[in-house]
């Protein structure tokens, strides 16, 4: 570190920064402070991330009680630079490059830049920062890590929770630009994290969904695919439980109709997985119960509701997708009208465990509770889909790409509502499945990868979401 003594000295001798005009120039960000705050005036100093060239160091500095970071250079000599690259999207790319841009004075071996702010509350930018430099005499450039301030971060299921916020694209009012389902449970473990941690620093996002997409595809978040309708319809109900606004429950009410009119009599009943009524899975009539479950639990009198719950349930009993490990298979065999044999995925798991919990609530029905348990009891054991005790999804990739990153946010959603349902009997596994990603996958912004278990091997928001669903879930 720098002290101020030394830059004392160095400006005592005459030598003056070239970062002294940028940073007399107008701010681009002003919070509590502007940028360019002189680091000098920081009353706290975290050295958040670090990386070195030619035997220099660059270090990220944090002042986590302004929000705000600078950069500093260890090691090097007269006409070396240090800079700051800013990020509202989680570093995929950077519109604030070269902030504070300095160069270490003639006879100094170290400087600094200004401070500048990691976030932008004005404009509701959840940002990042990270330190650049090099060495004067060659081209090639070195930057730490991204991190930022414990602004909205201050344990680690809020750091996980603005981790995700750097996702969310203020223009579309969707996560990663265009995540539609998976936008949705994005949103919903946004919501619940507000719920678990009281930080409502982040609630302008459900107006921001709600508002930009009412209108988009089918209008009232109701597309081609019932499943897709389903997520949006449970996101809603969050939205309105959170806020009180009852446009959210009449969507969801929407939603759930729109649902209803693809139920038919093919093998019995059950709603069909897409429009084209080709399919009928487990997904979406996992959701189907649950949705309708909960809209009977917020409506008053309500018996319609409840009474496609308790149809659908006694549907899915008969069609044998709950297998007998106590595992959910995938979907119906139209030709026999049983269990198709198919997949066991995580979220198929967790659907039906929140559904039969709603269901228990709504109807008082205990079998629906003892089955949720053992399907619980058969997720958590499974060696399949629970190897070492953690969480890991059939055929898992290292990327987080396509749907499936999504699917284990749900599972784990679903036992976070049966763990609270039966007394914390499942605290055990959902402390090691946090524990292990916190420790294990996990980068110097809390963003979280696909495996639970390790290593890191980059993010996205559904991954993001499944983590954050797992943080909120855990005691």
């Amino acid at each position: 570190m720098i002290s101020r003594a030394l830059v004392a000295a160095v400006l005592a001798a005459g030598a003056v920064a070239p970062a002294t005009s940028a940073q007399a120039a107008p701010a681009a960000i002003c919070n509590r402070y502007c940028d360019g705050r002189d680091a000098g005036a920081a009353p706290a100093d975290r050295v958040a991330v670090a990386s070195s060239l030619y035997g220099r160091t660059f270090r990220l500095h944090v002042n986590d009680t302004d929000a705000m970071a600078w950069a500093t250079i260890e090691g090097g000599q007269g006409s070396d630079e240090v800079w700051l690259d800013r990020s509202f999207d989680g570093g995929r790319t950077w519109s604030d490059s070269k902030l504070g841009d300095t160069t270490v004075p003639a006879g100094s071996t170290g400087w600094r830049t200004g401070q500048y702010n990691v976030d932008d509350w004005n404009t509701s930018g959840v940002g990042a920062l990270r330190a650049c430099g090099k060495a004067g005499d060659r081209p090639e450039i070195s930057c730490t890590a991204w991190a930022r301030s414990t602004w909205n971060a201050w344990d680690r299921r809020t750091a996980a929770a603005t981790a995700l916020m750097m996702r969310f694209d203020r223009g579309t009012g969707l996560f990663d630009g265009n995540g539609w389902w998976t936008g949705a449970n994005a949103l919903t473990a946004v919501i619940d994290n507000i719920k678990k941690s009281g930080m409502h620093s982040y609630q302008y996002v459900v107006a921001g969904t709600y508002d930009k997409n009412v209108n988009a595809r089918q209008g009232q978040f109701r597309n081609e695919y019932l499943d897709d309708t389903g997520w949006w319809g449970l996101a809603w109900v969050a939205a309105y439980d959170l806020t009180g606004d009852s446009r959210y429950l009449s969507t969801a009410r929407a939603d759930a109709d729109y649902m209803y009119s693809y139920w038919d009599a093919t093998c019995g009943g059950g709603v069909w997985w897409k429009t084209d009524r080709k399919n009928k899975n487990a997904i979406e009539n996992s959701l189907y119960i649950q949705l309708n479950a909960m809209i009977s639990q917020r409506v008053a009198g309500d018996s319609v509701y409840r009474g496609r719950a308790q149809q659908a349930w006694t549907w899915f009993q008969g069609t044998g997708m709950l297998n007998g490990s106590s595992l959910v298979n995938d979907g119906v065999n139209l030709s026999t009208c049983k269990n198709n044999g198919d997949v066991t995925w995580t979220y198929n798991q967790g659907a039906l465990i929140n559904a039969l919990v709603q269901l228990n609530k709504v109807t008082g029905d205990a079998n629906a509770l003892s089955t949720a348990r053992r399907v619980g009891d058969a997720m958590t054991a499974s060696g399949y889909l629970s190897p070492g005790g953690i969480l890991r999804e059939p055929n898992e990739p290292d990327g987080c790409s396509g749907d499936g990153a999504s699917f284990k946010g749900a599972a784990i959603r679903g036992l976070g509502v049966l763990n609270a349902a039966v007394g914390g009997a499942y605290n055990g596994y959902l402390t090691r499945n946090a524990d292990s990603a916190y420790g294990r996958d996990r980068d110097s912004l809390d963003m979280y990868g696909s495996h639970w278990a390790g290593p890191f091997a980059g993010t996205n928001h559904s991954c993001q979401h499944s983590a954050l669903d797992l943080l909120n879930a855990a005691p």
